[in-house]
């Protein structure tokens, strides 16, 4: 007997990461960034690792902004509990990135600075990164 296909009314509690970055994907306020070429969750702690390396680098001068904000809660269940009882508690909050995405931008500084404080701040993240440059930079 044939069965029917489930794949429509499939539960997606976690979403799904498909596609490319609709929005932030370009340079808006620094001169250098860092973009990102998979996609993965970022959660807080990541992305607050991911600051300090870059701002300890850049001895407090010039500016950082980060343009992705940690606003999905992962939930889990704890260890050993059985099957039902609801959904369990937030384990961490966590920023959807997908490929495209810009993820942190600096301004102020010189090119060989932010590309190390950049690349110093991709090592603390979970997904591959590219070091891009804002058009009209003139070095």
């Amino acid at each position: 007997m044939l069965q029917p296909k489930r794949t429509k009314y499939r539960k997606q509690q976690k979403g799904r990461m498909k596609g490319n970055a609709q929005r932030g994907h370009r340079l808006s306020n620094g001169t250098f960034g860092i973009k990102s070429l998979d996609s993965n969750f970022v959660n807080a702690r990541q992305i607050e690792a991911a600051r300090i390396a870059a701002t300890r680098y850049m001895k407090r001068e010039g500016s950082l902004w980060i343009k992705i904000f940690p606003d999905k809660p992962i939930t889990k269940k704890p260890l050993e509990v059985r099957m039902g009882k609801g959904k369990g508690a937030v384990e961490y909050w966590a920023a959807v990135v997908k490929p495209g995405r810009i993820m942190f931008e600096i301004g102020g500084v010189p090119m060989d600075v932010a590309k190390e404080a950049l690349r110093l701040a991709a090592q603390k993240l979970p997904v591959r990164t590219k070091f891009i440059v804002a058009r009209d930079y003139q070095a």
